[in-house]
Parts: C-alpha cells; structure tokens; sequence
C-alpha cells in the first residue's frame, strides 16, 4: 500500500474508510500499470511455501506494515501486506492459496509517490463531484472547470495531477 488509510483519515476524518481502501487500492494499480513499474526492491526477496494466509519463510528486511508482491507462484500473485511476523513465518493481509513455491519481494514506493498519491486523493475527495461542470455563475460568482477529455486527463485524473509520475516511467516492450 502506497498510502495508509490513517495517514489520509488524519486529512480527511469523515471519509468511509471501506470505500477509501478500494480508491487507494485502485490508485496503486493504475498507477503500477502507467509507470510500467512495480516498485520491487529485489535485494529484499525470499522463497516461500505459503498456506491460508501465511508464508512460511521471512526476511530481516521486511516488518509489519510493508508492501510485499509474490510472484511466480501458480495462484497467489498480487500484492499484500504483511500483518505479523514470528517465528519465520510471514502472515499478510488476504488469504492465499497453498502452494510450495511463492517468491516474495519487498516493495518499496518513494515519497515523492506517497505525495502525489495523497495529491490523488485531495482531488478525488474535492473534485470528482464537479467533474462535467463547465461554467457555473451564481450572482457575482463565477466558476469555470476544464474539461476531462482524453488531451488533459489520464486514468480519470487531470494531466496536471500525474506529472509526478513521469521520473517512474520504465519502457514497455
């Protein structure tokens, strides 16, 4: 998870936290999709056999609260977050399949992601209800939106919002 729900519920205190974990969630992916990266850092990295929502191995790299990605397992490939670790064994967040090899990667976001993340989420939280409105006038007082067509948005966010994104871009091929 690029951002913690608390984190963001310290900015925003009456927001549904459900609903916040599925746009957080969401945010994650799609921006993992237009980078073209995952953020694995490979130098933290085990093998592990894996049962209900445990894997049984761990690394002194990775504690409570970290992002892990397992990969190369038949089934269980996805992102998770580790929960507890005892005894060499890594318990994370959603259950898993039973399997004997899962290799499983730290990952690690910059701050400059988390930034532009929480960036994301201000919008979404302001902005997204007036997503349409073009020119509205009231009295005196005048508001004019830009529109979101495809030449000034991304992902159903303003251009503006993903420039952060650009230093992360790895090539597609």
């Amino acid at each position: 998870m690029i951002v913690s729900i608390e984190e963001i519920t310290r900015l925003y205190p009456n927001v549904n936290t459900d609903s916040l974990q599925m746009k957080l969630d969401s945010i994650e992916q799609l921006i993992r999709k237009y980078t073209n990266n995952n953020f694995q850092n490979r130098n933290v990295r085990f093998i592990a056999s894996s049962e209900n929502d445990t894997l049984n191995g761990s690394s002194p790299f990775i504690k409570e609260g970290d992002t892990v990605q397992i990969t190369n397992s038949a089934v269980n490939d996805g992102l998770y977050t580790v929960t507890t670790i005892s005894d060499g064994k890594t318990i994370i967040d959603k259950s898993i399949f039973s399997v004997n090899h899962n290799v499983v990667t730290k990952v690690e976001y910059p701050a400059s992601i988390k930034q532009g993340v929480i960036n994301l989420m201000a919008w979404e939280m302001n902005n997204r209800s007036k997503i349409g409105i073009k020119s509205e006038t009231l009295s005196r007082h005048s508001v004019t939106y830009f529109d979101l067509d495809k030449e000034n948005q991304i992902m159903g966010y303003p251009v503006s919002l993903l420039g952060f994104l650009k230093p992360y871009m790895k090539a597609r091929f």
